[in-house]
């Protein structure tokens, strides 16, 4: 185990003894640390590939194989880093901040559990969007998924992370109506009503007696998910749209002004998504097939793309869920809103039960082509997202985009947005493509991502999930109080997790053994 990625303090004897200790336990067929194995769980969307690299893996297929595999942990003092299935492409996939932890595999736990009377799924880590869909299709039950752009991932992954969707259930994370958690030092609990035995309510009250602890448990290192209750949403009589497209890079901040209030009424109850011709152009063309030429693209190449495939400088899908009465009357406020701020096109979408579906994003279907986009400059393809948060405020998104778009050329690189809308929030979501094989472009990223937190920071725009290595930039980016709250996080680490193995550095979050690794 000599080349074996090591955490700080250990020695490669420590490790070998915990490896055999983890067989022991589970299984060596459970157990991961050959070279080929640290290959399989790195980060294939890395910037620097020297980082993050894992010592090795485990498959516990069951919460006792779990807890058994935390005691040892706990014995060893090795860090571990829980993934569901590892497809968290973008923003570290399957390896651990810390290198040298090793990474707790939960794609082989797959057990779902469906209360069809009142829509509740209880899932285990390891299904995927794919799976809960088939299940539900074999079992002719009538709820609809709300799955992201790369549904190769976990259902309850997705969730922990704040990942959204497109339907009225976009937000899946407040979807979560009950967990259980296997704790740093290995005693398991279960949120809310769950903490009540034989609850028939668990799935259908969040929030139990006490403290509501389910949102505790997303995006931190507090502990180890191995079931949660979701809600999914009753497939709908009707559905009713339009795909709208815009004519210039200044139309956003109507865009912006008049979805906004319509989704703050609810009246349009969906998550939309207003987004560049890149994020529609890139899974359709690649880049060398209109130009040679280094730098960002220029207007005279965007203009050629846009006008082959009839796309406008942003586009947005809005979509109504329902009964086929009510869609038909809030249509046509919908419709009236979006043609008085003049589109280049509106084009007009009805389905009713019992007619052909289209098999989209909008109608809980998995997918997975959006992930075409890495192939935009050729080579290995990857992406990293830099996703600030935004009031619903159309001069405030125009000037974001600008801000950002200027960067994008400044850096030399193709300008791929989008702005996500919550109740009352946006997400500007930036995806920075590149070409692992191009080691100039590679050297321009990790500056380019700074300087965008910088900008965004100094709007009061923080992001609200990020890549590994900015774990920790990010975590000190949310400066009031002079870090209140990741002092909080950490005083309920180091409370949790004396020993500090459960995914130290997580969301910036590290515990009092490792605190020396904090990099910003």
């Amino acid at each position: 185990m000599a080349d074996i990625p090591l955490p700080p303090g250990f020695t490669a004897a420590k490790m070998s003894q915990a490896q055999k200790a983890f067989e022991a336990a589970l299984g060596a067929d459970k157990v991961f640390f050959e070279a080929l194995d640290r290959i399989s769980y790195q980060d294939k969307f890395a910037i620097d590939e020297a980082r993050h690299h894992p010592a090795g893996a485990i498959a516990p297929t069951s919460v006792e194989e779990v807890q058994a595999a935390v005691k040892i942990a706990n014995q060893f003092r090795v860090p571990l880093w829980p993934i569901s299935r590892g497809k968290n492409l973008g923003y570290g996939g399957t390896a651990p901040e810390l290198a040298g932890s090793v990474v707790l595999d939960l794609s082989r736990m797959k057990k779902i559990e469906f209360d069809a009377a009142n829509g509740v799924v209880t899932l285990e880590p390891g299904v995927g969007f794919y799976d809960l869909y088939d299940y539900i299709q074999q079992h002719k039950l009538p709820y609809w998924l709300s799955t992201p752009g790369n549904s190769w991932g976990s259902v309850i992954g997705n969730a922990l992370d704040r990942g959204v969707g497109y339907t009225p259930y976009g937000e899946n994370t407040k979807n979560f109506c009950g967990m259980e958690v296997v704790l740093p030092t290995g005693e398991v609990v279960r949120t809310g009503m769950g903490a009540f035995s034989n609850a028939p309510t668990w799935g259908l009250y969040p929030f139990g007696y006490g403290p509501a602890w389910d949102q505790m448990f997303v995006q931190s290192n507090f502990g180890i998910v191995t079931k949660a209750n979701m809600w999914l949403m009753p497939e709908p009589e009707s559905l009713m749209g339009m795909d709208v497209e815009f004519d210039r890079p200044e139309d956003l901040k109507a865009m912006v002004d008049t979805i906004g209030p319509l989704r703050r009424e609810r009246l349009l109850q969906q998550s939309p998504s207003i987004g560049n011709w890149l994020r529609a152009a890139a899974v359709l063309t690649t880049r060398k097939e209109w130009t040679d030429k280094p730098g960002a693209l220029d207007d005279s190449v965007i203009s050629a793309i846009r006008k082959k495939f009839n796309i406008g400088w942003w586009g947005v899908s809005l979509r109504l869920y329902g009964r086929e009465e009510v869609n038909k009357a809030v249509y046509k406020v919908l419709e009236k809103a979006m043609s008085d701020i003049k589109p280049m096109l509106l084009k007009p979408t009805t389905w009713v039960k019992g007619q052909p579906m289209e098999y989209s994003g909008w109608t809980g279907t998995p997918m997975t082509f959006p992930m075409q986009n890495i192939n935009w400059y050729g080579g290995r393809g990857g992406h990293i997202g830099f996703s600030p948060l935004l009031p619903q405020d159309g001069t405030k998104a125009l000037e974001q985009f600008q801000r950002t778009y200027a960067r994008y050329k400044e850096y030399g690189m193709d300008y791929q947005g989008s702005f996500a809308f919550g109740e009352r929030h946006l997400v500007n979501v930036n995806a920075m493509i590149f070409d692992k094989d191009n080691p100039q472009m590679m050297g321009r990223i990790d500056p380019f991502f700074r300087t965008l937190v910088a900008d965004a920071k100094a709007q009061g725009y923080g992001e609200y999930r990020t890549h590994l290595d900015y774990m920790d930039l990010v975590a000190e980016s949310y400066d009031w109080g002079g870090g209140a709250l990741r002092k909080l996080n950490e005083k309920v680490k180091n409370a949790l997790d004396p020993n500090g193995i459960l995914a130290p550095g997580k969301s910036g979050i590290w515990p009092t053994t490792y605190n020396g690794e904090r990099k910003a």
